[in-house]
């Protein structure tokens, strides 16, 4: 996880990372979001895409309207709804008159722990993308890639014509994605991690974090990360059965306190996919080798 950087970080400000794509950050940093949520803007022409519209923040919402200009939006795009990227979409719609395209709402079914970046259930797509479905305007195509596993409904979206992907929060710039059962899901995760691995993008655009110029290599240590993550599990259960807190120290030396329930979540999301697959056995509060 890399350290968040000091400020002043370019809020509001239109960036362009290349010619069919701009960026805006929403102030909403966090230990969760580090300098904040990037809004990404696709396209020059007459209709452009807004993706990962953000926190419903009045002077975020200001500053997309403003970078987008005299073009009219096509299609508010949402890789997911956790609350620091949807919560603009039905503001920003309100006010410009686009459709919300993109992830399906998402229905939860408990009370479990959420975090910092807990759930948008307010909202509301006007057209939900499958799986290799696409968006297009002048001069641009984003096509949805499905990639479950840090939200079930989470969604990239592919530039066609640049070759760039917009990861959302699946793989980011800064860190790795957190998993959060039961509705995040570490199975799904390394699957959808595979399908990115199979793909050719040329860069990834995150929504938290620098652009990631070489994603297949960036991709295989994160798969690598996460055997490793199991293997240490494996050998700390091997040793003694343990509950979920006796993990951390032992998984996250150094660890900022302020994230110790997201690391206690990610480990419980490879215990829970380690229990499928025989692996390990929980009695109790208590998790051991199978």
């Amino acid at each position: 996880m890399a350290a968040i950087p000091p400020k002043p970080w370019p809020t509001g400000l239109v960036e362009r990372p290349e010619p069919l794509v701009a960026r805006v950050l929403a102030p909403n940093a966090s230990p969760y979001t580090f300098t904040g949520t990037q809004t990404y803007i696709v396209g020059t022409g007459d209709a452009v895409a807004v993706i990962d519209p953000g926190p419903d923040d009045a002077d975020h919402i200001a500053a997309i309207i403003s970078a987008v200009g005299d073009a009219s939006i096509a299609a508010i795009m949402c890789t997911h709804t956790h609350r620091d990227h949807s919560p603009a979409a039905a503001p920003l719609a309100k006010k410009t008159g686009a459709p919300i395209v993109g992830c399906a709402p998402l229905v939860l079914s408990d009370d479990g722990p959420r975090l910092d970046a807990s759930f948008d259930t307010s909202y509301a797509p006007d057209r939900v993308l499958e799986d290799g479905e696409a968006v297009a305007g002048p001069g641009w195509t984003l096509r949805a890639v499905h990639t479950p596993g840090h939200t079930s409904n989470h969604l990239c979206f592919a530039l066609e014509e640049t070759g760039a992907l917009f990861t959302g929060d699946h793989v980011m710039g800064w860190s790795t994605s957190v998993v959060v059962p039961p509705d995040g899901d570490m199975g799904d995760y390394m699957k959808s991690l595979d399908k990115l691995y199979a793909r050719e993008d040329r860069v990834y655009y995150a929504a938290h974090g620098a652009p990631m110029e070489k994603p297949r290599q960036l991709v295989r240590g994160m798969m690598g990360h996460r055997r490793q993550r199991e293997n240490q599990i494996l050998r700390l259960v091997g040793e003694a059965p343990r509950t979920l807190p006796d993990f951390i120290p032992l998984m996250y030396k150094g660890l900022d306190p302020r994230l110790d329930e997201a690391a206690q979540m990610s480990v419980h999301a490879h215990l829970i996919d380690l229990e499928r697959r025989g692996m390990v056995r929980c009695a109790g509060e208590h998790w051991s080798a199978a």
